[in-house]
């Protein structure tokens, strides 16, 4: 008996997909693994995940053991391309233009065995699984294929965190934006600075649902994670060939630190020292002070935020995410010492200030090799031509950066804030911003058609963004970013036609497989017709709107 999946039936759509569909190869205990050079973490990943979900030892083999499976890089493919090869007389060989490649090969692989591929422990012994004799040629149309995680607003455990890395790697997806520090949390631990986790890392109550909500829920709610948290979460995404891009949030969503640390604030125009985390959600007019004090402060917090984030453990990893959103000066006009510091730079405005905070970690970050990412709004006032933007607010700031010859991530809040209300029915639960369906994602287009060629190789990719104030556990997120999380997967990775042009039809019709791998996987995904009666939050309000909304 069978239980394979069509390769018609995958996600994200590989580019071809060749051959008569007959009998190819038979997976039985008695298959072996052959790794060539570089192909180890694949090999890894196969025997600690693949191998225990369908009962399958994969005991090393010869290159050329009958019906065996092999792993092999090829230079004269693209890194992350791949092709997975299934013939009766040569087994099932998975070819990568480098060590991702054959990664995302593998996990093509896992689609075409069936559902059960993705448990932990066989649930059909003995099982057979027979792979048609096929080849499939794939490669990602785009480089930068993320998710933005917050887990300051609602702190996710770090089981949580690898679970989501490896439904990343599921996907296809190769960054995880970090977004570890805001108002209300701060998540990673600092030797230098100890109060940031022990004052930082908590807060009294939480809101539920939108700011103006009546209701609240008084228990304390924090956790953050320790250093050798983050260096696990690191190694374990490298395996996976996913870049980690850490976030701390500055000179605005400070109010943690302040709290932790009140020097950090405008203590000539506030109270410092009364404040504590956050427990709201919204624009906090709480910013850092813009002195150099406070730029040693967060050298000292980067400095060891550089040495858990090593550059060279992804291709991506090189970046560092400073924020630099949604940062309210009116506590700068108010403030003397803000006044003497924009006075003593002969700077015009308030504006400036913030861009001369921005620049001062461009460029200290560029003189220890690493490269400054930030919102869109860094843009303002000037950047250095290393620095790369993330374009929240829609388009326009991502044409703007793509022309100033600044790398860019397309990550519009109209297309792809997944904590945005999934149908405009009332049982959706905590209704958020815009209206975003399946489909809505599904014709997302990162790339602006405004764009140059030259142009558009600026354009890095794109990401979907997972704002947790409303999330408050790991169902939660997992309904508000599945199924639509696969559709962006599908949009970064195949080589789709135009928005109007795109086959979502097929896409559902695909999906009813895909549906079945994220049962297997636990995921509390949102079902095709509606929240079931558990998923629903009725009487918690949220932010139904029309017109663009506020961000976060």
């Amino acid at each position: 008996m069978t239980d394979v999946t069509s390769p018609t039936d995958l996600v994200p759509a590989p580019r071809a997909v060749r051959g008569p569909t007959r009998p190819g190869v038979e997976l039985t205990p008695g298959t072996t693994l052959w790794a060539g050079p570089g192909t180890e973490t694949t090999e890894r990943w196969l025997r600690s995940t693949l191998g225990p979900a369908l009962g399958l030892p994969l005991l090393p083999g010869p290159e050329d053991a009958p019906g065996g499976l092999r792993l092999r890089i090829d230079g004269t493919l693209a890194p992350e391309a791949y092709r997975l090869a299934v013939a009766a007389d040569r087994g099932i060989e998975i070819t990568g233009g480098g060590a991702a490649g054959v990664f995302w090969g593998a996990q093509t692989l896992r689609q075409l065995l069936g559902p059960d591929a993705f448990r932990r422990a066989p649930v059909r012994p003995g099982r057979t699984r027979d792979i048609p004799h096929r080849t499939i040629e794939d490669a990602p149309r785009l480089r930068w294929r993320g998710l933005m995680l917050d887990v300051a607003r609602h702190f996710m455990p770090k089981d949580g965190v690898l679970r989501y890395l490896d439904l990343m790697a599921a996907h296809k997806l190769n960054v995880l934006h970090f977004h570890l520090t805001d108002d209300q949390g701060w998540r990673i631990e600092i030797q230098r600075y100890p109060r940031l986790t022990e004052v930082g890392s908590w807060r009294a109550r939480t809101k539920v649902g939108h700011r103006a909500s009546p209701l609240w829920d008084d228990k304390p709610h924090g956790g953050h994670y320790t250093q050798d948290d983050i260096r696990e979460i690191v190694a374990y995404a490298a395996e996976r060939h996913i870049s980690v891009v850490p976030e701390i949030d500055v000179p605005g969503h400070s109010q943690a630190a302040i709290a932790a640390y009140p020097e950090l604030g405008n203590s000539d125009v506030v109270d410092t020292a009364s404040l504590t985390v956050w427990d709201t959600w919204g624009i906090n007019p709480n910013v850092l002070a813009p002195t150099d004090n406070t730029l040693r402060f967060y050298e000292g917090v980067l400095e060891e935020v550089l040495d858990l984030f090593p550059a060279d453990a992804g291709p991506f990893s090189p970046f560092v995410h400073i924020g630099g959103d949604e940062c309210v000066k009116d506590q700068w006009r108010a403030s003397d010492t803000a006044q003497k510091q924009l006075g003593n730079l002969g700077l015009a405005d308030e504006e400036a200030l913030q861009s001369w905070f921005v620049g001062h970690f461009d460029r200290w970050l560029t003189a220890r090799g690493r490269r400054l990412i930030g919102w869109d709004e860094i843009l303002e006032g000037g950047l250095a031509p290393g620095a790369a933007v993330s374009s929240w607010r829609g388009y326009a700031a991502g044409v703007t950066a793509a022309r100033a010859g600044h790398d860019v991530v397309m990550c519009p809040e109209q297309q792809v804030y997944l904590d945005h209300r999934q149908d405009a029915g009332p049982d959706e639960p905590v209704p958020i911003g815009y209206v975003r369906t399946l489909e809505d994602v599904y014709r997302f287009e990162p790339v602006p058609a405004e764009l140059t060629p030259e142009e558009t190789a600026r354009v890095l990719g794109t990401q979907a963004n997972v704002w947790t104030e409303v999330m408050e556990d790991q169902g939660r997120v997992d309904y508000q970013t599945f199924p639509r999380l696969a559709a962006l997967a599908e949009v970064a990775w195949s080589d789709l036609p135009a928005p109007a042009d795109r086959d979502f039809a097929g896409f559902e019709r695909r999906m009813e497989a895909h549906y079945r791998r994220l049962d297997a996987l636990g995921v509390a995904y949102r079902p095709p017709t509606g929240p079931l009666p558990w998923q629903r939050r009725p009487g918690v309000l949220g932010r139904p709107i029309d017109g663009p909304p506020p961000h976060r």
